[in-house]
């Protein structure tokens, strides 16, 4: 009997399961690097392999034993309620959106596998590689089951592939803490705001794909909360100069967010959300959650806020269209717009924060 991806114990088994499947469909945008597409990651695994969790060992082991009891095993693969879905008749435009955002997903959630099963084959600290170990298998069956909705449609990224060819991107392990974390969490945030929205409207869920959300955002918060231990086990990285470290990776996930999802108007559209009202939602829930271990939180209120993000926004489709055009001209377009871009970054940054007092433990449970 042939193994599905969904049930397989370990990253490895779920990739092998894969890589029997795919070809080279999708794989050239899942290979494109650009400011916005997701990346592959390496860092100093050594420096994690010697994180000592012994400070937040109640909590650590109170979400080894949610994740090693595997809730989710045997969820991510189709069922009865995996409705027919009509790719030839689809509208062009959306098809085209929502195989990009397929591919995008697909992608960023391989790239976690990547990073969190190389922690694991390196490491020696149990506790360490244990956890990287279950999250590299969840996020191996988040991306094979996105791989099975692009077969429908005749394409399907090879994972094995992009772990070769893909390049990768140093960041040092608490640049890892921060921009993994926010990653996770605002991944929770979005999965499950479009999931409680199609609740309430399952006329406009185009795709089955979005009926699995809910158990999916679950892993994605447990990951996040692991990330938030392990940044609890160390209070210099939330303090002092890491502040603004953490105030620069809220700022770049968040406007990172906001234009990648107005490059999908007729997505959103069939969902029949507001791509600027869903990303402060989503802003909002982040936030609130990344309260358990940040002192900060970014002014999401401000007046500021949404009209630079708006400039940035506007800029970047500027880039996009100046880009691969000769000449001049071009050349000189491409340099405005990301100035304009770097000027409104540099406007989002500079909002004074909002701080807070940290919580002695950052245990969270998902309400939303």
């Amino acid at each position: 009997m042939n193994m599905h991806s969904a049930d397989a114990e370990t990253a490895e088994e779920a990739i092998a399961v894969q890589e029997k499947l795919d070809g080279n469909m999708a794989t050239s945008m899942a290979m494109e690097e650009t400011l916005l597409s997701p990346r592959f990651y390496t860092t100093d695994f050594a420096e994690m392999d010697a994180i000592n969790v012994d400070p937040v060992r109640e909590d650590w082991n109170h979400l080894m034993d949610r994740m090693v009891s595997d809730p989710n095993k045997g969820h991510f693969k189709k069922n009865e309620d995996w409705d027919h879905v009509d790719w030839d008749g689809m509208e062009p435009t959306l098809k085209k959106e929502f195989i990009d955002f397929l591919i995008s997903s697909c992608t960023s959630e391989f790239s976690g596998c990547v990073l969190y099963k190389e922690m694991k084959r390196r490491g020696s600290n149990k506790d360490i590689t244990q956890l990287f170990q279950l999250m590299a298998r969840d996020e191996a069956r988040h991306a094979g089951f996105i791989n099975d909705a692009l077969r429908e449609a005749g394409v399907a990224v090879n994972l094995g592939f992009l772990t070769q060819k893909k390049k990768y991107t140093y960041f040092k392990p608490k640049f890892i803490y921060y921009a993994t974390y926010l990653s996770e969490k605002i991944g929770y945030a979005r999965y499950i705001t479009i999931f409680r929205h199609l609740e309430r409207h399952p006329e406009l869920r185009f795709h089955p794909i979005f009926k699995w959300f809910r158990e999916w955002c679950n892993d994605e918060f447990a990951h996040g909360e692991a990330f938030a231990l392990l940044m609890k086990t160390d209070p210099k990285l939330t303090k002092g100069v890491n502040v603004y470290w953490i105030k620069f990776f809220l700022t770049a996930v968040y406007a990172t967010m906001y234009v990648r999802d107005h490059q999908r108007p007729a997505f959103h559209e069939a969902l029949g959300i507001d791509p600027a009202e869903y990303g402060q939602e989503v802003f909002a829930k982040t936030s609130e959650l990344s309260k358990q271990i940040f002192p900060i939180t970014l002014d999401i209120e401000n007046p500021r806020w949404e009209r630079n993000l708006v400039r940035m926004q506007k800029a970047n489709v500027d880039l996009a269209e100046a880009t691969g055009k000769a000449g001049f001209g071009a050349k000189i377009a491409r340099m405005s717009a990301r100035l304009r871009a770097a000027v409104a970054f540099i406007a989002l940054y500079t909002i004074p924060s909002k701080k807070h007092v940290v919580p002695e433990s950052p245990r969270l449970d998902p309400v939303w």
